[in-house]
Order: C-alpha cells, then sequence, then structure tokens
C-alpha cells in the first residue's frame, strides 16, 4: 500500500531528479527527451512517457518513451484529442482490460 508519506518523499525525489537531469540545459527536444525516459524508468506500471506537441490543430508525437504511440491526434478527437482541446484531463476507464487512460494535453 501507498501512503501519502511515500508519495510526497517519492514525488520529491523525483521532483530533484527533474531538477538535476535537466540543470541548465534550454534545448527543448532534449529536455523532453531526458524527462520522458526519467519518467518511464522511475514510474512503476507505466507503459509510456512522453510529449505530443501542439501543430496547428493537431498533436503530433515528440520525444517518448514506451509503446508506438499515435503520430497525430487531431484536436477533439479521442480521449487525448479531447483533452488537449479542453485543456483538462481525462481519466477513462478501459472497458476491456479495466486499466486507466489519461489524456492531458
Amino acid at each position: 500500500m501507498v501512503t501519502t508519506v511515500k508519495k510526497e518523499q517519492f514525488y520529491g525525489r523525483l521532483l530533484q531528479q527533474v531538477d538535476d537531469l535537466l540543470g541548465d540545459e534550454r534545448d527543448a527536444v532534449a529536455n523532453m527527451s531526458n524527462l520522458s525516459a526519467l519518467l518511464f524508468m522511475e514510474i512503476e506500471f507505466l507503459n509510456w512517457a512522453g510529449f505530443h506537441l501542439l501543430r496547428d490543430e493537431q498533436r503530433v508525437v515528440g520525444p517518448f518513451q514506451g509503446k508506438p504511440a499515435c503520430v497525430r491526434i487531431d484536436l477533439g478527437k479521442g480521449v487525448c484529442g479531447t483533452a488537449a482541446l479542453s485543456q483538462k484531463p481525462r481519466l477513462v476507464e478501459d472497458e476491456v482490460g479495466g486499466q486507466a487512460v489519461l489524456g492531458r494535453q
């Protein structure tokens, strides 16, 4: 069982790792790449960690770690496109596998 204290310690350590990893680096692609790798490595049971970049009226896949991802997602389409358009997270239970999918801009 994960307690609030354990979560606070975990995320506090993770934030410190992010600060150490990104440091003074200013290149967005380098930072997104390293952040994706860190999150994928440190967060248990994660199958994808990364970024989609807003290009015109679509989200286009950027640096990520994990399973292959949709290359382009139209705003307002599906879980991720709807979350991007509304700028609010969406939590959807997977009816088949019982897993949750979180879509966020």
